[in-house]
């Protein structure tokens, strides 16, 4: 299954279009380490808190969760868009129906290999576009890209789309992660220009 954003001929305000996404740690400097080099042999995501389910997922074990194509603009907060990405991965809602969040359960904070966090309400990870992701365009992601799993949250500037993501944990409420802790918006809204913590 695909979904596509309902005007892709809109861009959010103080964008422009460029070809292709910047990788981390190549055309762009890494911002909390160097980037993880992470390996599919040793690889794991757990996802826990708030639920009554909590797991821990090798490679093969993600990757056999239901999977979909997502086609979404992929927005950074620096004023630079990418049209039509074409993300394969996992639903958020695959992940809710496999953990069964708790009813206190209002939030999730994503936690990388690099040390980064960032937090999202859950209805923010509502949407079908939302995805843990492990290929752009029809390739594995590169490291620069979060290989091998990053969030895509397609409304969100791309901050909020964490890269090399080992831990997903649903929480009573949301934690400021690392650049929302250095002024930047929680929310984070691109279509509200919503960039800087007010």
């Amino acid at each position: 299954m695909s979904s596509k954003q309902s005007n892709p001929k809109k861009l959010p305000p103080g964008q422009s279009v460029t070809k292709r996404i910047l990788r981390w740690g190549t055309d762009h400097p890494g911002i909390t380490s160097a980037n993880p080099h992470l390996k599919l042999e040793t690889y794991t995501l757990t996802i826990d808190g708030e639920v009554e389910n909590p797991v821990t997922l090798n490679w093969a074990e993600f990757v056999a969760l239901p999977s979909t194509v997502s086609i979404s603009d992929f927005h950074c907060v620096e004023g630079w868009s990418v049209r039509d990405c074409r993300w394969e991965g996992v639903r958020f809602s695959e992940i809710e129906r496999l953990v069964k969040p708790k009813d206190v359960a209002k939030a999730v904070t994503f936690e990388c290999a690099d040390a980064y966090t960032t937090s999202l309400f859950r209805e923010e990870l509502a949407g079908d576009d939302v995805l843990l992701a492990y290929k752009l365009n029809g390739e594995p992601l590169e490291e620069g890209y979060g290989f091998p799993v990053r969030l895509v949250v397609p409304s969100k500037y791309a901050y909020k789309s964490a890269l090399w993501v080992v831990r997903v944990r649903f929480a009573r409420g949301k934690d400021l992660g690392f650049w929302e802790r250095r002024g930047y918006s929680d929310s984070a809204d691109v279509w509200r220009n919503d960039r800087f913590r007010r």
